[in-house]
């Protein structure tokens, strides 16, 4: 530890300032550390890239050991959801390695963990995981507003009481309500998610009558979002900032959900300061509330103060003896990952998907429609700047290919609902060009078209691209020189037939989409919520990646290649813009 010091004065520094006590030794410092959206980061290594990994739960081991060695440390250590989907090493251990305890339970009971939040993502991988997960880990997994429809009662542990030198520290869980909206029903079946705004009010209040905490701490898997939002708009998706604001009783809430770092002090309607913290995501950051007690008597203390900060995994080496120990299941993971699946002929490129019909979206069209009995196909670009190499293709590739979990729906639309969906698809991903030297996509910029400084990458766009859906099985164009909601014309149909706005087409999507993520049935094709379950003609019993790993087992080799059904015009204002934009989003 001394050398790691020696090298990185900053983070030392922290520490001295992190675990300081005054010389009379009436204050105690308790130090609440979080990470979140880790997304299956548990190893330090990178079974996508094939390569060590600069931040995992390896890195936090050694901070959470490191921290927990200096005099006068009080560490609690919670995680904030979003844990257990993302990588191979996650879904190795929750669907293929066979063992008595879930890898993921035997990681996290390691490391130490205090308490954790359920994040959608771990909803997401069914009830038979997490349901396992609930009752291997060593610590409470926490979510008051995700009730047992039949109880009415907490289906997880509403919130958890933590003492560090009699002090009594309350952490209440909360997850996103959005659930419902974006995974099918049999991964939910038996819950209710409460609005969290009425849950945390109800449980606030109930723990400060039953346990007298000392201080109250939000472990939130939902952004920051608005302090002031539409009243439309509830319950939130992002709910954290609007908490901390509207329902007193708070000393810090940790946010999650949108992956953003955050260090942020919120006025509540009392006037009182809450600090709202936010660690991003992958491990990369530690965030971290020091809060500070006066003990005025035996049992008595008083919160003098809280304050915040965000530790870089960057800055330390994974834990050596945590990387002993998973050694076996390492090399298990790799084993997987590694599997040679099929072989492509060509490369492809997820990011020319945002510019037309691409091989990297038609390659999952294609599986789409190959699966079902369906007419047209949805998808979106899952990835954002991803190449998949000519050559052999291994399974760790189709992580890249497609990122999440989702199962695939045939549903049936009518032609007119088809055309509003994908009115709001392009309303989202184009922007609406006054000449050839605007920007083609949706991006940020000021009145003058200039693109801030700060926005590079991904975050140049204004929406995610997971929700830039186009079609399959239809021929038509998208004219960015007509207003949002008159761009598209369909011609017909990709085999000759004609499109009938009045006829009903079944339609393969995917799960997230189907079950009215993103908006684009609910808002785009005015379908009420409740009734889109009614639209399910079938839906598969695996996740899409799952199909497409059997799809290239089937060939010897794929060669990718543009069905090129659809097209955004005018021609010049096409080339223009994505020399334009382009840049912007390959940040150079």
């Amino acid at each position: 530890m001394r050398s790691c010091l020696l090298k990185f004065p900053v983070l030392f520094l922290f520490f001295l300032f992190l675990f300081s006590a005054t010389a009379e030794g009436r204050e105690i410092k308790i130090q609440v550390a979080v990470t979140a959206d880790v997304h299956g980061r548990f190893f330090s290594y990178d079974f996508v890239k094939n390569q060590p990994a600069g931040a995992s739960l390896a890195h936090i081991h050694y901070l959470k050991q490191a921290m927990g060695r200096r005099q006068g440390s009080n560490l609690i250590l919670l995680d904030n959801g979003d844990l257990i989907q993302g990588t191979p090493a996650a879904y190795y251990a929750n669907f293929v390695q066979e063992t008595d305890k879930n890898l993921i339970a035997r990681v996290m009971n390691y490391v130490g963990f205090d308490a954790a939040t359920v994040g959608n993502h771990d909803i997401e991988a069914g009830p038979e995981v997490y349901n396992r997960l609930k009752e291997e880990f060593d610590f409470p997994w926490l979510g008051a507003n995700v009730l047992d429809e039949e109880s009415g009662e907490p289906y997880f542990t509403p919130y958890t009481v933590i003492e560090r030198e009699r002090i009594r520290v309350a952490v209440l869980g909360l997850t996103t309500t959005g659930v419902p909206t974006w995974l099918p029903p049999h991964l939910w079946e038996g819950l209710v998610f409460e609005d969290m705004v009425e849950s945390a009010a109800y449980w606030v209040d109930y723990i400060r009558e039953h346990e007298q905490p000392d201080a109250i701490v939000g472990l939130f898997h939902s952004g920051f979002g608005s302090l002031n939002p539409d009243p439309d708009s509830h319950p939130l998706e992002h709910a954290s900032g609007y908490v901390a604001k509207n329902v007193p009783g708070f000393d810090v809430i940790f946010a999650a959900h949108d992956h953003r770092r955050r260090v942020q002090t919120v006025t509540n309607v009392n006037g009182d300061p809450v600090l709202v913290l936010g660690p991003g995501h992958f491990a990369e950051h530690l965030a971290v509330a020091e809060l500070t007690f006066e003990r005025e008597a035996r049992r008595t203390f008083t919160l003098k103060g809280v304050e915040g900060d965000m530790i870089s995994t960057s800055r330390v080496v994974p834990h050596r003896e945590f990387v002993r120990t998973f050694e076996d299941d390492v090399t298990d993971i790799l084993r997987f990952a590694n599997e040679r699946v099929g072989e492509l002929t060509l490369p492809m490129e997820s990011i020319e998907a945002l510019f037309g019909s691409a091989p990297f979206t038609d390659l999952a069209h294609e599986i789409q429609l190959s699966l079902t009995d369906a007419e047209l196909s949805f998808t979106a670009p899952l990835a954002f700047n991803e190449t998949i190499r000519q050559g052999p293709l291994h399974m760790r590739d189709f992580f890249r290919l497609y990122e999440y979990e989702n199962y695939l729906y045939t549903m049936e639309l009518s032609g007119s609902e088809i055309l509003d969906y994908l009115e709001y698809s392009y309303g989202l991903w184009l922007n609406e060009m006054e000449d050839a030297d605007d920007h083609l996509l949706n991006v940020h910029q000021d009145a003058l078209g200039r693109v801030p400084d700060n926005r590079r990458g991904r975050g140049v766009l204004r929406n995610p691209p997971y929700n830039f859906d186009s079609a399959a099985g239809i021929r038509y164009t998208v004219d960015v020189s007509l207003p949002v909601g008159e761009r598209v014309e369909i011609q017909g149909m990709e085999n000759g037939g004609e499109f009938d706005l009045e006829a009903v087409y079944v339609v393969a999507i995917n799960s997230y989409r189907g079950s009215g993520g993103g908006g684009h049935l609910t808002n785009g094709a005015d379908i009420p919520h409740g009734e889109l379950s009614d639209r399910i003609v079938s839906t598969t019993d695996k996740d899409l990646r799952s199909y497409m790993v059997e799809f290239f087992r089937e060939q010897e080799s794929y060669t990718p290649e543009s069905r090129d059904n659809w097209l955004i015009i005018p021609d010049e204002w096409r080339e223009k813009g994505r020399e334009k934009t382009i840049p912007y989003l390959r940040n150079e």
